[in-house]
C-alpha cells in the first residue's frame, strides 16, 4: 500500500465547507483531491466526520458526510493499530508535535508518501522522510 502523499483532515474539511469565507481554500482542496494520488489514515477520517457534522457553521448531516467519505473507499487507508499508535508517540516526542500530528506523520511514512498536505504543521518542514506542504500557504499569507 503506497501513495504519493497523505491528505490531512483540514484539506477534506475545506472541500465540503460551504462557508463563503473559505471559497478559495475549497477550490484548492477540491483541485488537490481531484488531481493527486493520495492516501488517508483512519484518524483523518474520524476527525473529518466529527468536524463536518459538529463544528462547521453549516454542519453536514451524517448521511452527507458519509457520501463524501464513500468517494475515498478505493484509496489507500492506514488503519489505526498498535504500531501506528506507538510510532505516533515516538514522532510526537522526536519532533515535538502533538500525538495526533505524530500519528499522521507515521501514517504518511507507512504509505511511503513523501508529502503530507496539511495546514497544521510548518510549511516546508521535514519530519523524517515526509515533507509538509500547506496547500493554502499562499492564500493564508494574502
Amino acid at each position: 500500500m503506497t501513495a504519493d502523499c497523505l491528505i490531512d483532515t483540514n484539506v477534506l474539511v475545506y472541500a465540503v465547507d460551504a462557508s463563503p469565507t473559505y471559497t478559495s481554500r475549497k477550490q484548492i482542496a477540491m483541485a488537490l483531491i481531484e488531481s493527486t494520488d493520495f492516501g488517508l489514515s483512519a484518524p483523518v477520517l474520524q476527525e473529518f466526520y466529527v468536524t463536518v457534522t459538529r463544528k462547521l457553521r453549516t454542519p453536514l448531516s451524517p448521511e452527507k458526510a458519509m457520501e463524501f467519505l464513500d468517494r475515498f473507499h478505493a484509496f489507500p487507508l492506514v488503519a489505526t493499530d498498535f504500531g501506528l499508535v506507538t510510532e505516533g508517540i515516538r514522532n510526537s516526542v522526536k519532533f515535538q508535535v502533538s500525538y495526533w500530528d505524530g500519528a499522521i506523520i507515521a501514517a504518511a511514512e507507512r504509505l511511503k508518501a513523501k508529502t503530507l498536505y496539511s495546514e497544521d504543521l510548518s510549511h516546508g518542514q521535514r519530519y523524517g522522510s515526509v515533507k509538509i506542504v500547506n496547500p493554502f500557504f499562499a492564500v493564508s499569507r494574502s
